[in-house]
């Protein structure tokens, strides 16, 4: 792959990086499978990138590839994730912490959201990142209307778990 292809790559990715970190909270139990997950991504990221044609935003694109990955692990139950060295190139991505304050304020939220089932969990991620209905549905490849229904199910759901659990 050439230099300048490489150069656009890691730094959309370090503009977007903050995706993948959340799509990991939503499917990583911990921290190591937190990293794993996320390396698994931008390997995935890294392979798809040539086939990246723009037609979509590449946030919209990393959300369809990211979500796509998480799904697929952890469907198929396969958890343990083959590492490699990271090149240089890719220093600047890191895994960020959240401060303990926000930790504490999305623990119940998060722990609610990973008893849903993988569709679920990211249509809520999309949701809670403000995305409009109309990129959500073609992102996860639904229609607009089932999108809209699918997340009033969910927070009605999430809902009464939040409250049966004493959270937010």
């Amino acid at each position: 792959m050439n230099k300048h292809l490489e150069a656009d790559f890691i730094m959309l990715l370090e503009e977007h990086q903050n995706i993948l970190h959340k799509i990991c909270k939503l499917y990583a139990d911990d921290t190591e499978a937190h990293k794993d997950l996320f390396q698994e991504m931008v390997i995935q990221l890294w392979h798809s990138y040539p086939k990246f044609k723009g037609d979509a935003k590449f946030s919209t694109w990393a959300y369809r590839v990211s979500l796509n990955t998480a799904i697929s692990l952890f469907r198929n139950k396969k958890r343990k994730i083959v590492t490699v060295e990271w090149d240089q190139a890719f220093q600047n991505i890191r895994y960020e912490e959240y401060n303990d304050q926000q930790e504490e304020q999305l623990r119940f939220l998060y722990a609610a959201v990973r008893q849903l089932n993988d569709i679920e969990k990211a249509l809520v991620y999309m949701y809670l990142e403000d995305k409009d209905y109309v990129e959500i549905a073609e992102t996860l490849g639904i229609s607009e209307v089932n999108a809209r229904v699918k997340m009033n199910r969910i927070k009605t759901k999430l809902k009464n778990r939040l409250n049966q659990q004493g959270g937010i």
